[in-house]
This record gives C-alpha cells, sequence and structure tokens, in this order.
C-alpha cells in the first residue's frame, strides 16, 4: 500500500492509522475520517482528506502469492527454470507469498489443482536443475482468444483472486506467450492486475526477440552427438550391409534441431552428408541424385530430416491429418518416408530411427550453457516480476565480441506472440543440403559444456517431489 500522509499530523502516521479490508477494499482508518482505496497488487496513494498540501509517500508492499505453470512439450531443462523460479521466490519472502505450481500446466489453475512449492525442500528443488522432463505436470491446453470467449480467463482470474496470486510465470512456447499476454490484459482490465512474465522455453528454437531458446541447446547436443556416432556405426557396415541411415528429428517450421545435426561434421565431407530443412521446399528428385552421389564418393550416406520438411507447394512429406490441441498438424514419419524413396529409386539397404521423445528428454547429454540458461530465465522472470515488470517475455541476448558470453534482457509480449523465427537462408548452404560457418559459428556455442546428473546403480538420480496440494476455495468446478 502506498500511504500518504501529512508530516505533522499524528493521526494519518502509518504507525497510527489502522487498516481493514471490507468489501475488497481497504479502509484506513483515523480520527478525522475514512479514507478509501481500492486493493490491488499495484499501490495507489492516499492523501489525508483532513490537509492539503505538500505530503511525504511510505510504501507499503502488499504480499502476493504467485503461480507458475509448465506448457506443451517439456525439455531436459525446463525443470531447471522451475528451479530458478522457485529459489527466486523464496528469496523475496517480503514480496511473493507462497509459489503455487499449476497440477498439469494451465489446466491445474482452471481446476484448482495447485500444488504448493513450499512443501518441498531445498534439497528436492535444487535436483530439479539436473531433473528432465516436467516435474508438475505440463499440458497441451489451448486457451479460447478473447474475441470468441473470455469464460476460461475469467476463471483464471477467479482462481488467482481466491488464492490471493499477484504473479504468473508461463514456461512455455509461442502458444504459451500469447496466453500470458491475454492473461496480462485481461487481469487489468478486469480489476485484478496480474505481473504476467513469459518464461521461454521450446525446442524447436523458433521464439523471436531472444538469441536462443532455453531447451534447444540439449536438444542440439544430443542431436549432434547421436548423428556423430551413428555415422560411425554406418561407415563400420556400409560394404556389405546398410549404405543409408536417417535420423528423423522434431521441428514444424524451423529447420534449427536438423541444423544441428550439421556440427557432427569435424571437417567437409563428414556425416551428415544430407540435412533436410522445413524452410528449403524438398524435391524429390534432387535429394534421390545427392544420396547416389554421396553413397558414391563415401560409400554410405546419413541424413538428418525435420519432421516438418514439405513440398513447394506446402504439403508435408508426410504427416497426420489428425491436429494436436494447439492446432498444429501432427508430424511424423518424414524418415520412412524418405527411406522408401532410397530403395525404390536406388535399392540401397536403409535403417532410420526417430529421435522422437528421447531427443528432448536426455538430461544426461544436456547441455551446461543450455542449463546455466534455463536457471536464469526462471530467476529472472521473478526479479522482473518484483520490480514491477508485466506483459514481457525474459530474453536471452547474445555478447558482441569473439568469446561466446549472454546477458539477460526482456521484450514485450505484444510483439513475441503468434511469431516464429526460422532458419536465415544464409545459415543453410545453397544446395539447400548442409549448414554454412555461419550457422555453426551460431550453433556451438550453445551445445557447449557438460552437466551431468548424478548417478546411483549406473543409472541418473531423479528426485520425486510430494506435489502437495493446496485446498481449494471455491465452490464452482471448472468445465471446459
Amino acid at each position: 500500500l502506498v500511504v500518504g500522509y501529512h508530516p505533522i499530523c499524528p493521526a494519518t502516521q502509518p504507525q497510527q492509522a489502522k487498516s481493514r479490508l471490507i468489501d475488497g477494499q481497504t479502509y484506513i482508518q483515523h480520527k478525522h475520517r475514512l479514507a478509501v482505496f481500492a486493493f490491488t497488487c499495484m499501490s495507489k496513494a492516499v492523501i489525508c482528506p483532513a490537509y492539503k498540501g505538500l505530503i511525504r509517500i511510505m510504501v507499503i508492499m502488499a504480499k502476493k502469492n504467485a503461480f507458475y505453470a509448465q506448457s506443451g512439450g517439456v525439455t531436459a531443462v525446463i525443470n531447471a527454470s522451475a528451479c530458478g523460479v522457485i529459489e527466486a521466490c523464496r528469496e523475496h519472502r517480503d514480496k511473493i507469498g507462497t509459489l503455487y505450481a499449476g497440477q498439469n500446466g494451465i489446466i491445474g489453475a482452471l481446476q484448482e489443482n495447485l500444488i504448493d512449492t513450499s512443501k518441498e525442500t531445498s534439497t528436492s528443488v535444487r535436483a530439479l536443475k539436473h531433473t528432465p522432463g516436467g516435474a508438475f505436470g505440463s499440458c497441451r491446453y489451448k486457451m479460447k482468444d478473447l474475441s470468441e470467449s473470455t469464460v476460461e480467463y475469467e476463471r483464471l482470474i477467479e482462481v488467482f483472486k481466491a488464492h490471493n496470486i499477484g504473479y504468473f510465470f508461463y514456461n512455455g512456447g509461442g502458444d504459451s506467450a500469447d496466453t500470458c499476454l491475454k492473461v496480462s490484459q485481461i487481469s487489468a482490465k478486469m480489476g485484478y492486475p496480474i505481473q504476467a512474465i513469459h518464461i521461454p522455453k521450446t525446442i524447436d528454437n523458433d521464439l523471436p526477440f531472444t538469441d536462443c531458446s532455453p531447451g534447444f541447446g540439449s536438444v542440439a547436443k544430443y542431436v549432434a552427438v547421436s548423428t556423430k556416432e551413428a555415422s560411425l556405426d554406418i561407415a563400420s557396415m556400409a560394404a556389405s550391409s546398410t549404405k543409408i541411415f536417417i535420423l528423423e528429428v522434431m521441428g514444424r517450421h524451423a529447420g534449427w534441431i536438423a541444423a544441428s545435426g550439421g556440427l557432427a561434421a569435424s571437417e567437409a565431407g563428414d556425416a551428415p552428408h544430407i540435412i533436410v530443412f522445413p524452410e528449403i521446399p524438398f524435391v524429390r528428385g534432387e535429394f534421390i541424385s545427392k544420396v547416389q552421389q554421396t553413397v558414391a564418393e563415401k560409400g554410405f550416406c546419413v541424413v538428418v530430416a525435420s519432421e516438418g520438411a514439405s513440398y513447394a507447394d506446402g504439403a508435408l512429406i508426410s504427416g497426420s491429418l489428425n491436429k494436436d490441441a494447439f492446432g498444429h498438424q501432427q508430424l511424423g514419419g518424414v524418415a520412412p518416408t524418405l527411406a522408401s524413396m532410397v530403395k525404390h529409386s536406388l535399392g540401397y539397404k536403409y535403417h532410420y530411427a526417430l529421435a522422437d521423445y528421447l531427443q528432448r528428454s536426455a538430461r544426461h547429454v544436456a547441455s551446461k550453457t543450455d542449463v546455466e540458461q534455463a536457471y536464469a530465465v526462471g530467476r529472472a522472470a521473478v526479479d522482473k516480476a518484483v520490480a514491477g515488470k508485466t506483459g514481457i517475455m525474459v530474453t536471452i541476448e547474445r555478447g558482441k565480441g569473439k568469446t561466446f558470453s549472454w546477458t539477460l534482457g526482456e521484450a514485450s509480449l505484444a510483439k513475441v506472440a503468434n511469431v516464429e523465427k526460422k532458419m536465415p537462408r544464409s545459415f543453410i548452404t545453397k544446395d539447400g543440403f548442409g549448414i554454412t560457418q555461419k550457422a555453426r559459428d551460431y550453433l556451438q556455442p550453445l551445445i557447449m559444456g557438460e552437466d551431468y546428473p548424478p548417478y546411483k546403480n549406473g543409472i541418473p538420480l531423479y528426485p520425486k517431489l510430494k506435489i502437495v496440494l493446496a485446498p481449494k476455495k471455491l465452490d464452482t468446478e471448472f468445465n471446459g
């Protein structure tokens, strides 16, 4: 609360004034009269009605609780961001009360299933930094557009009010950024402003205004390492057996993950010999010709293909007619489709693999750079929120020097939401099948460093949280 008081009026001094909450408003009682103002998480001044003239201002911040949720596909390092959020909230006890986490993402808020993170030990919280998956559960749940319906957003605010939540931390990708923006907008319109901060997370690396997205560096490292090791395997067998190996990786519209496979090459001519990007229209004849040429020169051919690869007319090489909760067409099947093309056209024996969930859950081969960035953006989100920021995404900004460095910044969610960052054409070779030095210079620092989890009996040791739900305070259930 910000209370204005006259320097010579003892009745208006904060230590003399008594306050109480009546019908959602805070009343300051003193002997002259009752001063009233709306109570919000943002403070406002009140001038003592008995006196006029200059006043002094005293700030007494109202403590609010916080809410954190994980959204969309999880990563090897999203829990590192959660660790950063929880630890930072605990360091801001003067401004933040209890930090709740949504059970299964934003659905937890809608259903009032709020996990009380204060029940978790500091040791368990710290262990999240090396634990893959989503510790509190994630979801693919598309909030309706505000022009279509406000019911879901009104329900969120209802739950937030009931639990005195004034801080909203949403950890996800592009769709999550859009939701975070809408929460900040509608909460203000409803008279219950929320400090809404988006924490970046996506293995696709397609969020704009940030050098990279936490989660990508570890996937890139996994794909580069897997490509390197698989190429050694197939090189050993190519003379008498398999000559083609295709690794299918994630990436709907942006080929960042596929491009990272190119880091497996130590010198020109090394595998992968072909990278299939979503940004480059697929031409079957050119692909088959490149495979044939590579086998003739090297004896084998290694391909890294993005699941979102498509023809010039936009038709996917392979995909399902089904759509996920965000309205995106479900992808998959590029590797067997390409393998079938090779078999029918050239007759070569092949093997293929789908990195699928393995690429995003492989914490044992995570990038140390990625882990540090994921943790840092979680902490920064809290720091920015208590500083009064809202409607922003925490960003990672690369230093200008020759030695890789990075700092944290911020970007308006109004600019971030629903915008995809694709591979620049300058990052892809002229033939459309490889990465340039410029791409390598960008990608290499993001996979640097090792950050192994602790092991027990030869297996990574990952914690199990208590997951204690806070008591519900609303009588109504969400039926969305």
